[in-house]
């Protein structure tokens, strides 16, 4: 247990993989880490617990990644989903810097897995941690505690002793009480607002408590707004966010990886008024899943429903509860209290439409349809195999994008523009600067990683000058 009496060269807020990168790689820099993390030590690691990979640039495959994936394609992609709504020095810095992580991140103790197939087609782009995010997560602990990283968990940071754009010192609220940690260089990597749905109300209004957090109830956004209210520079949408089309019957909280839906692709989704709003088809699912969380909050009751047939039952990872069915389109719509006159006419349109191709998940086929709005650009089988197949989803929020500004040596600015004189972030709470809006799959392990062992580094580099 650390000492809060004493001093430190760093104190990381959080516990997930920013704050894990940062704490190793500021202790590999010779400085004494003290790591404060809210949840309890079963909970640690916020959003971390539920990934399972991360986006990597290389120049040629390796053990764990087939072909290359150039600095310049990762940009591409990145810029594509974001709609250029990204700090594009800080973004180019990020996937030039990426290159080397797999080999970091492997010298901390975790280990990967050769390249997988699937919906996700991620096998070029994405290595995947074996044993998933847990795994990584406990290795990462490991390594960090036998470098002599200190850790106090159920310590809620509130309240933060910040002069001039310099921090001095913490204080937080355990069980033992409240107590003040000193240190000369802070590191805020304490995720988003994503567990407080009243805050989220101030911009969604009450659509937002119909919102499920896919990670832990702990990621409430008191660091961030802490460190909004004394000075530092805001950057990101607070409408914007990291949010999947998940399970309706998930939790509320920590539903994780297995309560997402991947069968988009795979058929039609309608809004409570049985009506399609958006193209299934639009473009390759990695590049686009992340999308339909934000989708499904603008509609009624925000919530939705996936409707596909028998020929794509076994095409996907299903949900951890079952899929509903009907053996008529009609069937299918009275178990989902939707009117079967509207469901059967909006499948009997969409069915008209069907141009029939090439069906290939992995490519931008030919499948499509024609005079029908939306459109599917892509994937377009007609559903006319019984048994028919259902999911409601609602939005799974991962992590927010409203966060704190940083530089090149992820030291986050004051709202004058003056760089810190001695606080860094990493992770969800400064993903903002990177994603303006939307996702690519693994990118936010990136900019954990990326911007967590740069604020490491730096953090222990002001402290020992």
């Amino acid at each position: 247990m650390a000492n809060a009496s004493k001093s430190y060269d760093v104190l990381a807020l959080g516990g997930g993989n920013a704050a894990l990168c940062a704490a190793i790689s500021a202790r590999l820099e010779g400085a004494s880490v003290l790591i404060l993390e809210s949840a309890p030590e079963f909970w640690r690691g916020g959003n971390t617990r539920h990934t399972r990979n991360m986006r990597l640039a290389h120049d040629a495959a390796t053990a764990t990644l087939t072909g290359p994936y150039p600095e310049e394609e990762m940009w591409d992609d990145l810029l594509r989903v974001t709609g250029g709504q990204t700090d594009e020095p800080l973004a180019r810095m990020m996937i030039r810097q990426s290159k080397d992580m797999l080999e970091w991140i492997s010298a901390q103790g975790v280990r990967f897995q050769p390249a997988l197939g699937g919906t996700l087609s991620l096998s070029r782009t994405n290595a995947f941690f074996l044993g998933g995010g847990k795994a990584m997560l406990n290795a990462l602990y490991r390594r960090a505690l036998r470098l002599g990283v200190e850790v106090r968990y159920e310590s809620e940071v509130i309240g933060l002793d910040i002069d001039a754009g310099r921090f001095g010192s913490a204080t937080f609220r355990s069980g033992a009480g409240t107590d003040v940690v000193n240190a000369k260089a802070l590191v805020a990597a304490a995720g988003g607002f994503e567990g407080n749905f009243d805050w989220m109300a101030e911009y969604w209004g009450p659509a937002a408590h119909n919102f499920l957090c896919r990670g832990t109830k702990w990621n409430q956004g008191s660091m961030l707004k802490m460190l909004l209210g004394q000075g530092v520079q805001q950057t990101g949408d607070p409408t914007q966010m990291h949010a999947v089309a998940i399970d309706a019957r998930a939790p509320k909280y920590d539903g994780g990886i297995i309560t997402r839906l991947d069968c988009v692709v795979f058929g039609i989704v309608v809004n409570q008024n049985a009506q399609r709003f958006y193209d299934e088809g639009e473009d390759l699912w990695p590049k686009r899943y992340a999308i339909w969380g934000r989708l499904i909050a603008g509609e009624p009751g925000q919530i939705a429903y996936i409707i596909y047939d028998e020929k794509s039952a076994n095409a996907f990872m299903p949900s951890l509860y079952p899929a509903i069915t009907g053996n008529s389109i009609a069937e299918l719509a009275q178990k989902l209290a939707l009117d079967p006159a509207a469901l059967t006419g909006t499948v009997d349109a969409f069915n008209a439409a069907v141009r029939p191709g090439t069906f290939d998940v992995a490519a931008l086929d030919d499948c499509r349809t024609e005079g029908l709005s939306p459109p599917k650009s892509h994937w377009a089988r007609r559903l006319d195999q019984p048994p028919y197949y259902a999911y409601p989803v609602r939005p799974g929020i991962t992590f927010t994008y409203l966060g704190v500004r940083v530089d090149h040596d992820a030291r986050m600015l004051m709202a004058d523009g003056t760089p810190s004189a001695n606080m860094f972030a990493a992770g969800e709470i400064m993903a903002g600067n990177v994603l303006g809006k939307g996702y690519t799959a693994g990118i936010g392990m990136t900019i954990g990683a990326v911007f967590g062992r740069i604020a490491g580094r730096e953090a222990a580099r002001h402290a020992r000058d």
